[in-house]
């Protein structure tokens, strides 16, 4: 653990807090420290080419997805109507005595189970339609991109929110500071690193999902 003291009532000094015995740690002006957590934002700098390329095919993923669930929604719609049509028919059997009163309950037993699941099953279409994941895959990938630019333009307590948007937590030694990012910030992180954006691309065009706040999905891009 690191701590800030004041020193000469102006000067912020950071050091070790020493909980584990004696530390090399050396002690860090305010202003060093935060240079040096500004410096693992570089790291997540992509191309601009890439962020388009990505956001779109995520955005025609979404646009199948979307006429895929229209379809789904459609198909068990249908599925209900003509569960509730054969309710009522039986229902008029059971009234002018052509079903015995134990059919009836057997079977609208069995059909009241059925509609209990189709109705879940549209509501869970409906929350699958709800957010606009490309929008959201933008504006991570943005934040990402300028992340390092927005930190050295910023006052210490915007700093301070805008790491820990990125970062779950920091390592620091003499020499660097190395972060633990968030997800989905160390996915980028890893990509950029390795500069495979394309992998795999033409051998596994199928769709994979990934962490951009929540799950979207990507037919051709991010792939491992």
């Amino acid at each position: 653990m690191v701590t800030g003291e004041f020193k000469k009532g102006k000067y912020v000094y950071y050091r070790c807090t020493g909980h584990r015995g004696k530390c090399d740690l050396p002690r860090f002006r305010e202003e060093e420290l935060a240079q040096r957590l500004g410096e693992p934002l570089k790291g997540l700098q992509m191309p601009e080419e890439i962020v388009s390329r990505i956001v779109t095919a995520i955005r025609k993923d979404q646009q199948q997805s979307v006429s895929k669930t229209k379809t789904e929604r459609s198909r068990l719609e249908a599925r209900l109507a003509t569960i509730h049509k054969h309710m009522d028919d039986a229902y008029t059997d059971k009234l002018n005595g052509k079903i015995t009163e134990d059919f009836w309950e057997r079977r609208s037993n069995d059909w009241r189970i059925e509609e209990q699941q189709v109705k879940m099953a549209i509501e869970g279409l409906e929350s699958a339609e709800t957010g606009d994941r490309a929008l959201d895959a933008q504006r991570i990938l943005e934040l990402a991109n300028k992340a390092y630019l927005l930190y050295v333009s910023e006052d210490s307590t915007e700093k301070a929110k805008l790491l820990k948007k990125l970062f779950w937590n920091c390592s620091v030694d003499a020499v660097s500071v190395m972060p633990t990012y968030r997800k989905p910030f160390d996915m980028i992180f890893e990509r950029v690193k390795s500069g495979r954006w394309w992998a795999r691309r033409d051998l596994n065009p199928q769709p994979r999902d990934y962490e951009f706040g929540r799950r979207v999905e990507s037919r051709r891009l991010l792939t491992n």
